[in-house]
């Protein structure tokens, strides 16, 4: 498994597709903040519109643009001059569809979004408030584009298994637009050491055999570079310490067996690194606030 796979493994989320907008100029849709571990998203299947920031920061949308809010940003997203035209709800099989009788040029829009839970926090501090992908003319993100259409053609359909094809689709397309941000802007904190390839081997390591004693010396070797150079880029492209990467990949994996409940709390934390329990106690308890007993029991609630 490659290592955005791993990582991406660590952090469960729930996915919608919950809007289908059909547009026509001037339209605006307005989105309040959504809340922690909210993150909406819409793929601008066809026609142009403006993303509008409550700081006031434009950038133009283009059709296959696909724009995501890890923070559940409040945001706007509007087309045309003048007073929006008045839109109707109607609630079809799947999707609730949104029109209006705009008379300008037409746009279709797809609204959702992913819900996170409290152990991807480290993953979503490592992504800016708006991360945007732009498709046209990039044929590196031919898959991201195929998706899209074929969520599309989902939408418009109400042949059997279209629910389940749909939450199986919006949960590739976080994955894939994560990796065309990555390769478009190089990515931020713990994801932009996926953009380094001369990197990748000791993220690899780490994500693969968290529970291995991982010293700099021997991540180092993995990369082929001095303890010294190996730290150098390391921090300058994760914005932190290797050690600390390594703890926060463990960390996530343990939330994660915890919350599938098969393992005992020292199981869990001999499988991640840790060879006393009271040691594997106290860092958990540190990045994520509570005990491994707690956490395991809100996961249940949850």
């Amino acid at each position: 498994m490659d290592s955005l796979s791993r990582l991406l493994s660590l952090y469960p989320l729930q996915t919608a597709l919950n809007v289908r907008c059909h547009f026509g100029a001037p339209w605006q849709l307005q989105l309040a903040h959504a809340g922690d571990g909210c993150a909406p998203y819409h793929v601008l299947v066809s026609g142009s519109a403006i993303l509008e920031m409550p700081d006031g920061a434009c950038q133009p949308l283009a059709t296959g643009d696909a724009v995501l809010f890890p923070h559940g940003n409040a945001h706007r997203i509007h087309a045309g001059e003048g007073a929006p035209a008045l839109s109707a709800k109607s609630r079809g099989m799947h999707l609730v569809v949104e029109t209006n009788d705009g008379p300008g040029p037409a746009s279709d829009i797809l609204c959702g979004e992913l819900r996170f839970g409290p152990e991807a926090a480290p993953l979503l501090r490592t992504l800016p408030d708006v991360v945007l992908v732009r498709t046209a003319g990039q044929p590196a993100l031919a898959s991201l584009r195929a998706l899209i259409a074929l969520l599309q053609q989902e939408a418009e359909t109400d042949r059997p298994g279209t629910a389940a094809i749909l939450a199986q689709l919006t949960s590739a397309l976080f994955a894939l637009l994560l990796r065309g941000w990555i390769e478009q802007s190089g990515g931020r904190g713990l994801l932009a050491v996926l953009a380094v390839p001369r990197l990748q081997p000791a993220l690899h390591a780490m994500l693969a055999e968290p529970g291995q004693p991982w010293s700099l010396d021997s991540l180092a070797r993995l990369c082929h570079m001095s303890r010294a150079t190996f730290v150098r880029a390391f921090r300058h492209a994760a914005g932190l310490p290797p050690a600390e990467v390594l703890t926060q990949l463990r960390m996530a994996r343990a939330a994660r067996l915890l919350a599938q409940g098969r393992l005992g709390a020292g199981q869990i934390g001999e499988q991640v690194g840790y060879q006393s329990e009271a040691a594997f106690n106290r860092v958990f308890k540190r990045h994520h606030g509570v005990g491994p007993g707690e956490y395991r029991r809100a996961a249940r609630r949850h």
